[in-house]
């Protein structure tokens, strides 16, 4: 059993991750800001700290808890912001993690996880599914904020020894994804859908991405306690989903009625992006279970249950 101290645990991903290792029988002990997650997202059975990673009080939170691994999901995820606010892109995203790096350092934190991006580092590769050896290309701010922490927790590594893993998503959706945020494509259809709101297919309905359900990045996260010490790993699914699919597949699990408005895309998003999740299977074990249909449904039913 291990103490946990999971950044962005209020968060959509990041409670998951915390109800996963909870599960598992580890302690857990959750840092949040609550700047778009929520507390009620945070297991009861977890220890709370209201604090910034980009502020003073997490030393506090670190001498308190003394955690031995920390899994690091709190971000500023939203590629449109990353291009409206860079600096803002880069305090979060940049700061905080060297804030929280220095930190782990400092009290002999015994394994660093950090939830990256396999969705804005790659760009527009030239051959996909995108591998880990696809050179980094981002096009937007979050990208480049993204793989520059890869670096920082390299070096990391080579001058202090602190063991990482590196976990490259892909577009998570499920239940406890906000239907009213700008990030989550998911549920952000099913939110316009429930609401009766004419849905905006970016990109014309037509560009591809990689889905892999929540529950299926929680348990890549339990794995990685154990394995894959200093790797990058992509959790992909091999397969490129349309937007079009997804609004197809939404309308039936919300009876919506309506057609989709068609818009190009917008700056900083790419047209076609998807990931293999060969090698997260060959170091893990690690492949994702969740079927695309069953798992849109659980998401729709969540968000008509609770909004």
């Amino acid at each position: 059993m291990s103490r946990i101290l999971v950044t962005g645990g209020a968060g959509f991903i990041g409670s998951h991750v915390a109800d996963a290792y909870i599960a598992a029988g580890h302690e857990v002990v959750v840092v949040d800001n609550l700047s778009t997650g929520a507390r009620a997202n945070v297991p009861a059975a977890a220890t709370f700290h209201e604090a910034d990673i980009c502020g003073e009080a997490l030393a506090e939170v670190f001498a308190a808890e003394r955690p031995k691994v920390v899994n690091h999901l709190a971000a500023q995820i939203d590629v449109r912001k990353s291009l409206q606010d860079p600096q803002f892109d880069a305090r979060t995203n940049i700061l905080g993690s060297i804030n929280l790096l220095e930190a782990c350092v400092k009290h002999g934190v015994r394994k660093f996880l950090f939830a990256s991006t396999g969705g804005a580092i790659y760009g527009e590769p030239k051959t996909l599914p995108a591998s880990e050896d696809t050179p980094a290309a981002p096009l937007c701010h979050y990208g480049v904020s993204k793989y520059c922490v890869e670096q920082y927790i390299r070096l990391y590594h080579a001058l202090y020894g602190l063991p990482y893993t590196i976990l490259r998503f892909p577009n998570v959706y499920g239940p406890r994804q906000s239907p009213h945020g700008e990030a989550g494509v998911c549920s952000i259809l099913v939110g316009k859908m429930l609401r009766g709101e004419t849905p905006v297919l970016y990109g014309h309905g037509a560009p591809l991405r990689d889905y892999v359900y929540v529950g299926d990045i929680a348990r890549a996260a339990v794995l990685a306690l154990d394995r894959g010490d200093g790797e990058i790993l992509n959790l992909g699914s091999g397969r490129g989903v349309s937007v079009r699919e997804l609004f197809d597949i939404l309308r039936e699990f919300t009876g919506f009625t309506g057609e989709p408005a068609l818009e190009p895309l917008r700056p900083g998003e790419v047209d076609r992006i998807y990931t293999t999740g060969d090698r997260a299977s060959a170091v893990l074990g690690w492949v994702p279970e969740m079927n695309l249909r069953e798992g849109l449904r659980r998401t729709a039913e969540h968000i008509r249950a609770h909004g």
